[in-house]
């Protein structure tokens, strides 16, 4: 058997809340299909579902490898977009609340992107 390197195991904050938020992401997305009759809230539900669902799994599955500062930033932008875009959905959605949120977190979802791209150039 080969005597390979082990890698140093350290747990990953982000990849713990993204796994928590594809969960919570699959729940809403059944409210939304399920427990909603209006179709513009279930479309909001819907959407914001979804976005939270991917980036839930891209921050599962980044989190850990993150390295330095750069990609770190990177990812609590994208959990900072899906929050902010996401939760602002469904505050509009089920409370009636503002969603002038929304489009500044799909700005942080964007810039979020672009740094984890810019990190990946990096490595």
């Amino acid at each position: 058997m080969l005597n390979l390197e082990r890698r140093r195991r350290r747990p990953s904050l982000l990849a713990f809340i993204g796994a928590l938020l594809a969960a919570a992401a699959i729940g809403l997305s059944a409210y939304a299909a399920h427990g909603v009759s209006d179709a513009l809230v279930q479309s909001r539900l819907s959407t914001a579902a979804m976005y939270a669902f991917a980036h839930g799994v891209a921050l599962a599955a980044l989190g850990p490898r993150a390295q330095d500062m750069l990609g770190q930033v990177a990812l609590w932008l994208l959990l900072l977009g899906t929050a902010l875009f996401s939760g602002s959905l469904v505050g509009g959605a089920l409370w009636h609340l503002s969603t002038q949120l929304a489009p500044v977190g799909g700005v942080s979802l964007m810039a979020g992107w672009v740094l984890w791209a810019l990190d990946a150039l990096r490595r």
